[in-house]
């Protein structure tokens, strides 16, 4: 995580978003951004992004904002639940970001969707807001949704190299038509997520 010295004390409002909520492999990553003066122009919901333009912000929100990740890892989401597991990494990132600034009040933190870990996470400590299309209108949650996905499409790409049947190198565990023939041909893998039911079914075969 980034403590740009520039970012004033007061106000500290936090941008929350996820990736991986819907692929059948790896985990689920969320992201925690506190914009900064110097934060980016043209900064949007990941999904409408080119990923060259992705690559392209990632960087630049690192180096010019207070941010944090939170990972979950597939045996936890097999344990616990997708929703349980998202709304645990984004507690995680907050209490990254938090810590590694030192700050202990947090003025509000956004959270990009229906519902936040307040209540949910018992960690979970600071006041928060669900905002539905979030990541469209908040830039400190666009800001996020881009470190979330560029941070999980880099460890979908590490994993793809030791488990190349499944082309996560270019569907990031998502049930493409692709993965979906190669989990029938080849079965599961360690990184596959076995309460997902495309898995359960390949397993099965």
């Amino acid at each position: 995580m980034s403590c740009p010295s520039t970012i004033p004390a007061t106000d500290l409002i936090i941008g929350v978003d996820e990736a991986g909520r819907g692929p059948l492999a790896g985990p689920v990553v969320a992201a925690a951004v506190v914009l900064g003066p110097g934060a980016p122009e043209g900064l949007a919901d990941s999904k409408v992004l080119s990923a060259a333009r992705r690559a392209m912000l990632d960087p630049l929100i690192r180096q010019s904002c207070h941010w944090g990740i939170g990972v979950v890892d597939v045996e936890e989401i097999d344990r616990i639940n997708i929703f349980a597991a998202t709304m645990k990494a984004m507690t995680l990132a907050v209490a990254s970001l938090v810590q590694a600034r030192g700050v202990c009040v947090v003025t509000l933190v956004l959270v990009d969707g229906h519902l936040t870990p307040a209540g949910r996470v018992a960690e979970w400590a600071w006041p928060a807001r669900a905002i539905v299309g979030g990541d469209a209108t908040e830039r400190a949650i666009s800001a996020a949704s881009i470190l979330a996905k560029q941070h999980r499409d880099g460890l979908m790409h590490a994993a793809a190299r030791d488990w190349p049947h499944y082309g996560w190198e270019r569907n990031a565990g998502y049930g493409t038509p692709h993965h979906l023939a190669a989990l029938r041909d080849h079965g599961p893998c360690p990184l596959h997520r076995r309460s997902f039911a495309p898995v359960r079914q390949a397993l099965l075969i």
